[in-house]
């Protein structure tokens, strides 16, 4: 079986992530995932070592592609126009829709309207994200799929095995707290400036990495305030690390005896929570749905209330102070992201649906059905 997913976006991001999880796991199931992007923003990377990937705006290409390969399957991932290719493509199949944008303005668009496609059902990564949808649509079956991630792949590496020659280099006597993603308005690297400038009049023994956003909207505004309010010295900035090397990241942090960072507003699920946990890194996060599905306060990480600033800097020192405590999550988040959130138990999961639609098992209402 061959399938395609469709999203406008080929981001280094959770989206991708979890799709290059599960595209490798598909594999052992024959089942062959292709990817069809409009724009670039530097991912390509994360894909191409596992899958083919289309990169094209040109609508008679896309339409082409679909006509041609005859996928048993499509997924479209918040891509509004998708619904119009498909159907110019004349496309029959069983089409999944996945909603990822945890902002409701934002979603709207490409659910509101499948211009005659019926999807069989929508897949979200989170009950927040199911909570929603639900606002939106009616009539289609909405299923939760966490993100899967690989142990295999991602894991607590050893000191033997941590790269200390390449990029982001540990800093002698201090704790390292990472903050992961792009730089917009919804991550909110802004609080994180505001955490690290307090930080900073309070003690020296703590380094900031920030790891991402090359290619963010708001990169050049950020690196403006980060000269401007003097904090290159304690906020070190990697606009670019190639997926394939940040469990050497995590490792780092690790053992420096820091942890992770969110800032962020919003997240539909939050990959780079399940990417630290299982690297052995405690995550410092808001308490707010679907944080509270991922992170175990307490047990895992630490979670602050709203965008609270004293508290979020509490928390982290609270981890950061302890070595007991960091070394005791570190192993807990482990446990905790192997049980669930392992791809084998998540794509399993997604494995069967794909095998019960393409073979057409479905009720006598013609509504899919996924078993838990």
């Amino acid at each position: 079986m061959k399938i395609l997913v469709i999203w406008r976006l080929l981001t280094v991001g959770g989206v991708n992530a979890g799709w290059r999880n599960r595209a490798i796991y598909f594999k052992k199931y024959g089942i062959e995932t292709e990817f069809l992007y409009t724009t670039d923003h530097g991912g390509m990377h994360i894909m191409e070592d596992v899958a083919k990937v289309y990169l094209t705006k040109d609508k008679d290409k896309i339409v082409n592609i679909i006509k041609e390969n005859q996928y048993g399957a499509v997924i479209v991932v918040d891509t509004k126009d998708a619904f119009k290719w498909l159907k110019k493509a004349q496309y029959n199949g069983p089409v999944i829709v996945e909603a990822r944008t945890p902002e409701l303005i934002k979603l709207t668009p490409h659910i509101k309207n499948f211009r005659g496609i019926q999807p069989v059902a929508v897949i979200v990564p989170s009950h927040y994200q199911k909570r929603l949808v639900s606002i939106l649509i009616e009539g289609i079956p909405i299923e939760v799929i966490y993100n899967g991630i690989d142990p295999s792949y991602y894991y607590a590496l050893s000191e033997q095995e941590i790269n200390h020659e390449a990029e982001p280099f540990l800093p002698q006597g201090k704790k390292v707290i990472g903050w992961i993603g792009r730089l917009d308005k919804r991550k909110n690297w802004p609080m994180l400036v505001e955490i690290a400038k307090r930080v900073k009049q309070e003690r020296n023994d703590i380094e900031f990495w920030i790891i991402g956003g090359a290619q963010s909207v708001q990169r050049e505004e950020f690196a403006a305030i980060w000269k401007e309010e003097g904090l290159t010295d304690i906020i070190k900035w990697f606009p670019v690390i190639p997926y394939q090397q940040m469990p050497h990241v995590y490792a780092k942090i690790r053992q420096s005896g820091g942890c992770t960072i969110a800032t962020t507003k919003t997240e539909s699920f939050g990959n780079t929570f399940v990417e630290s946990m299982l690297c052995g890194v405690p995550v410092v996060a808001s308490r707010m749905m679907p944080i509270t599905e991922v992170v175990k306060d307490g047990k895992t990480g630490k979670l602050f209330h709203g965008m609270n600033i004293d508290d979020a800097i509490k928390q982290l020192y609270f981890i950061v102070d302890q070595p007991e405590v960091q070394k005791a999550m570190s192993e807990a988040a482990i446990l905790h992201t192997l049980e669930h959130f392992h791809i084998h138990q998540v794509a399993e999961k997604y494995v069967q649906f794909l095998l019960t639609i393409v073979q057409k098992g479905m009720d006598k209402d013609g509504v899919v059905k996924v078993d838990d």
